[in-house]
């Protein structure tokens, strides 16, 4: 038909030759050359095996252009969103270092009081009858300073007597606060 082979789309009816504008693969050389290796995103969401929300990351063009812009879940960084970026970071490091300090100051009340009193059932030989459990402990933090605890974040030894124990209980992942637990009898 024109006179580029192949071609099926005639751009001068009179003379029948195709003009050859409309052919997106007849790219020049140096436009090869000058496509991006990587994009720079800034990611909306956490994705596995690629990063949180907010970080900086490196990712083909393509899995950019085709998955992670169209769906929301990254912004190409441009100077203004990198601003925003670092913004909020600064937010969330003011949040948890206030998160720390109170964490701190909650260690702080509880090594005050020191030790909590938990009652068991006795058996013979100061032995008691089932163990002590993190829930025990946490009811016994709970009505001794009339802080909540979760009691996950709290580890005991191996309690099968009555006596004083050690008990550590995880405030934040940096702060730790050890207490004493006495095991009294009923």
């Amino acid at each position: 038909m024109g006179s580029t082979p192949g071609c099926d789309r005639l751009t001068d009816f009179r003379t029948m030759k195709c003009s050859g504008n409309h052919h997106s693969w007849k790219k020049s050389l140096p436009e090869l050359k000058t496509m991006a290796k990587r994009v720079q995103l800034v990611l909306n969401q956490d994705v596995s095996k690629l990063g949180k929300t907010g970080d900086l990351v490196e990712v083909a063009p393509g899995y950019a252009r085709n998955y992670l812009i169209p769906k929301g879940i990254g912004l190409v960084a441009t100077p203004g969103i990198l601003k925003q970026v670092e913004r909020r970071k600064e937010q969330e490091r003011q949040r948890l270092l206030e998160e720390k300090q109170q964490a701190e100051s909650r260690k702080t009340a509880l090594e005050t009081v020191g030790r909590f009193v938990v009652r068991k059932q006795e058996g013979e030989n100061e032995t008691i009858f089932g163990t002590v459990t993190t829930q025990d402990v946490a009811e016994a933090i709970q009505a001794g300073t009339n802080q909540e605890v979760d009691r996950r974040g709290i580890t005991l030894p191996d309690i099968g007597r009555l006596g004083f124990y050690k008990a550590e209980v995880k405030l934040h992942p940096e702060v730790t606060a050890t207490v004493e637990i006495h095991v009294a009898p009923q």
